[in-house]
């Protein structure tokens, strides 16, 4: 089956929705722009369902099917200090990956401008005037989609190489418990009670959405990711030990592992071939929060594409922004800084709304000092000098 289009779509993660559904809401008079969304069948190459978490000011495009929001995060140190702060005007949002789907779904469907095909891209050439998707159909058929443009949101088979790749890997349980035990009017964005590993740091994060019902996750910041088991073990540790939820169900589990690397991602492959979301370097480097930056990514694609402008993927963090984060990977890699109180001390010292918008890209240069000054300036300093003499090198298997 042969298929023509001007847009090809590979992939139907945060990324691929996302500019699918831009474009298949065009703004007023702008230009028709046809596009084919592959999104990969039930089976071993559809991402697994997970959170996403990101924060914005007032009401946003996909309230209707968040979990919850909460205007109140908390930190806590090791020796159990809490740190409660309101982030208001901001609201921290947790959106299901299945929640965005079935919204993005009918529209999609009732789009004169979009077609949804579920199938596997295997192969993306480049054409004369565009390029081609060669995809395989769920009942094995092969399509073939030319296209002018191609957006690939698949994540890349190899990390590119680095001078500091960090991996943020987690593994959460939605429990139900028998009594309540969860203020739900509050994130426990990072508690520090957990046992820290040798290298990195690891931290308990709790999303609760009602007063016995919540997201509970063990993270660790590390060169490597660990076993299932050892997962479990952290997560019976922290519920019973540190939270002290008591008795409990586990509804449902998710589990991840994010590139916190400063790595150069390439945003264009072939002339009319491009990256978008995680592949194109979307994620914050320090921070691994990546759907507020897709957001921001697409909609100025969808923009150029509706304007008839050339649709290259606007970098995705500032020069500034990426160097800060590659300072302090190169800084807790090397253990130059001790992460827990790094973190502690920032939430303790900066304003709340100013420092999601640091973690956002969205503060002036006279806003990051003033945040840098909270910082351990000489270990930064020593990295900041070192950085510069470091090779890059392959990422190391998760």
């Amino acid at each position: 089956m042969d298929v023509e289009s001007d847009v090809v779509v590979v992939g139907a993660g945060a990324a691929g929705l996302s500019l699918a559904l831009r474009l298949a809401r065009p703004p007023a008079g702008s230009r028709r722009v046809t596009a084919v969304l592959l999104a990969a069948p039930p089976g071993p190459f559809r991402a697994a369902r997970r959170t996403w978490c990101y924060w914005e000011s007032g009401p946003g495009p996909y309230d209707e099917v968040l979990t919850a929001s909460w205007q109140r995060l908390r930190v806590r140190s090791r020796g159990g200090r809490t740190i409660d702060r309101a982030i208001a005007p901001l609201n921290y949002k947790m959106l299901r990956s299945d929640a965005f789907e079935e919204l993005a779904g009918p529209v999609i469907a009732d789009s004169a401008c979009v077609t949804a095909v579920e199938a596997v891209a295997e192969r993306v050439e480049p054409a004369r005037s565009g390029a081609l998707v060669h995809a395989r159909l769920a009942d094995g058929g092969q399509v073939t989609v030319r296209a002018r443009w191609v957006f690939d949101s698949r994540p890349p088979t190899r990390l590119p190489p680095a001078r500091t790749t960090l991996l943020q890997h987690f593994r959460g349980w939605f429990v139900r418990t028998r009594r309540p035990v969860f203020d739900p009017t509050a994130v426990e964005l990072m508690d520090f009670r957990t046992p820290q590993p040798a290298h990195g740091l690891s931290f308990g994060y709790v999303l609760p959405t009602g007063p016995c019902e919540a997201l509970v996750e063990y993270t660790e910041f590390s060169r490597r990711a660990l076993g299932r088991d050892a997962y479990d073990r952290a997560l019976r540790h922290y519920t019973a030990h540190v939270l002290g939820i008591g008795d409990h169900d586990v509804t449902a589990c998710e589990q991840g592992v994010i590139p916190m690397t400063d790595a150069d991602f390439p945003r264009q492959t072939a002339a009319c071939v491009f990256r978008i979301g995680a592949a194109a370097g979307a994620t914050r480097p320090a921070t691994g929060y990546t759907f507020s930056t897709v957001q921001r990514q697409t909609a100025a694609v969808a923009a150029a594409l509706h304007a008839g402008h050339l649709p290259v993927p606007p970098p995705a963090h500032s020069v500034r922004s990426r160097v800060m984060d590659a300072v302090l990977l190169h800084a807790l890699d090397h253990g130059r800084v001790d992460g827990p109180d790094f973190f502690t001390r920032l939430f303790a010292q900066v304003p709340a709304p100013r420092l999601l918008r640091f973690l956002d890209g969205r503060t002036s240069l006279s806003e990051d000092l003033s945040i840098g000054v909270h910082v351990p300036v000489a270990a930064m300093l020593g990295s900041a000098l070192t950085l510069p003499f470091a090779p890059r090198r392959g990422a190391p298997p998760a």
